[in-house]
């Protein structure tokens, strides 16, 4: 059988929190061709339900900006709390 090179890799295990969205018939019926895909590259039975957040988590995880603001963001509250020292701070605080 000839692999193909799919994005989203064979899926994790992971701990689950249930969400409930809708899609237009048309990516539904998209997601179901790529689980089908899906399911003959890894040899393991798996449906579109199953792959959306993986999908969503490839997404973001790709996402430059999406990162670069959640970096940002995290460093604000780190240095808020007290966090490392910015050279600023740290040279307004010795």
């Amino acid at each position: 059988m000839n692999k193909t090179k799919l994005r989203l890799g064979p899926l994790p295990k992971a701990e689950v929190v249930k969400l409930t969205i809708s899609v237009s018939a048309e990516l539904k019926t998209t997601l179901d061709r790529y689980a089908e895909l899906h399911s003959r590259e890894y040899e393991q039975a798996v449906d579109a339900v199953a792959l959306i957040p993986h999908m969503l988590h490839a997404f973001m995880a790709r996402d430059r900006e999406f990162k670069r603001v959640v970096a940002k963001a995290s460093s604000d509250v780190r240095s808020k709390a007290g966090g490392p020292l910015s050279p600023s701070r740290a040279a307004h605080e010795s």
